[in-house]
């Protein structure tokens, strides 16, 4: 049988880039199952920092697929999974291969070693897109072929090293992305312009987020609050970018508790961030070209309004999905043109 790798590690790249962001310090990352006979048994993703990393969401998937054993299902934490596994495999993944999107862990932290695990439970081999930057958890690959698990490296590699990109930037600088929303024909004005669904994923981006940039001219006019109440989650630090430093204070976002407000004409307080998220529209969005990094953009499948970025801009598309209504996408700016 001539299996196609580049597909099933799309399906754990199309898998992990749904949590992108959402890992925060964690990176996002996407795994799939198939047993000896090349059926594929289970794709998951490793969805918040402190939960089960990839590899171990889609093999408490891959047990039950086999098994049919509800027991498993209770299993929350990473050292549940892994003691289960550890305990009632009884080799049912030998000959099994696993994709992953990123080296398998090799240390124990917060979660035990994804790389003991797979290698104990009997894998015949497993394919990995990205090596880990990270020298506290790289070297998984050695453990497993010390294991005597066959190992191949480098599938979509690019595809997995640009998922892999807010990661690494976490390691030396901030990592920062603009979001907008906006309807079919461009427009981002007239009203809430997202689905509820979209909306929810925003907060859940707030909530791990150290520090959310707005505009003076929008906190003025539309009073927000920029908290994560739909997720019921933590409100980041906002930086309000204005020249004039004075604000209605009964405004809501300045009386979020446990959040630090900055009114500041420069963007210098980003440095002491890590992970930060722009909301605006164009005239913040051309302020911050420099420091952007990435682009996050819900498109809803409506028409209306008037206002438009009105400066050519192109993109690439790193992902593009949908959830519920809108169009989600993840893009960076091309930066030589616009």
């Amino acid at each position: 049988m001539v299996i196609d790798h580049n597909f099933y590690m799309s399906l754990a790249l199309a898998e992990a880039w749904k949590y992108q962001g959402l890992t925060y310090p964690n990176p996002a990352v996407g795994a799939a199952i198939l047993d000896k006979e090349g059926r594929l048994l289970a794709v998951d993703a490793h969805k918040k920092a402190g939960q089960p990393h990839a590899e171990v969401e889609a093999l408490k998937s891959a047990y039950f697929a086999l098994t049919q054993d509800n027991s498993i299902l209770t299993c929350q934490s990473s050292q549940e999974i892994h003691a289960f596994l550890l305990q009632n495999h009884n080799n049912i993944f030998h000959g099994a291969s696993l994709y992953t999107t990123l080296e398998p862990c090799s240390h124990v932290g917060k979660t035990p070693s994804c790389a003991d695990l797979v290698g104990a439970l009997g894998f015949d081999k497993v394919f990995v897109g990205s090596l880990d930057v990270n020298p506290i958890a790289a070297c998984g690959n050695q453990k497993l072929l010390a294991c005597e698990v066959e190992v191949e490296t480098g599938i979509l590699k690019d595809e997995c090293d640009a998922l892999l990109e807010p990661f690494v930037m976490w390691q030396k600088r901030p990592f920062i992305f603009f979001k907008w929303a906006q309807r079919l024909n461009g427009t981002f004005d007239n009203g809430i312009v997202s689905s509820k669904d979209s909306r929810t994923h925003v907060h859940a981006l707030r909530n791990v987020c150290d520090l959310l940039v707005i505009g003076g001219e929008s906190v003025r006019a539309d009073r927000p609050t920029l908290d994560a109440r739909l997720v019921d989650g933590k409100a980041p630090d906002v930086l309000i970018y204005s020249r004039q430093k004075e604000f209605d204070r009964t405004i809501p976002l300045f009386n979020v508790p446990n959040r630090r407000v900055i009114i500041s004409d420069s963007f210098d307080v980003i440095k002491e961030y890590k992970h930060i998220m722009i909301e605006g529209g164009e005239k913040l969005f051309e302020l911050t070209k420099e420091i952007t990094d990435r682009y996050l953009c819900y498109v809803a499948p409506t028409i209306g309004g008037s206002m438009h970025f009105q400066n050519a801009n192109k993109f690439e598309i790193l992902n593009s999905r949908k959830e519920a209504e809108d169009i989600i996408l993840w893009m960076k700016r091309m930066r030589n043109n616009g």
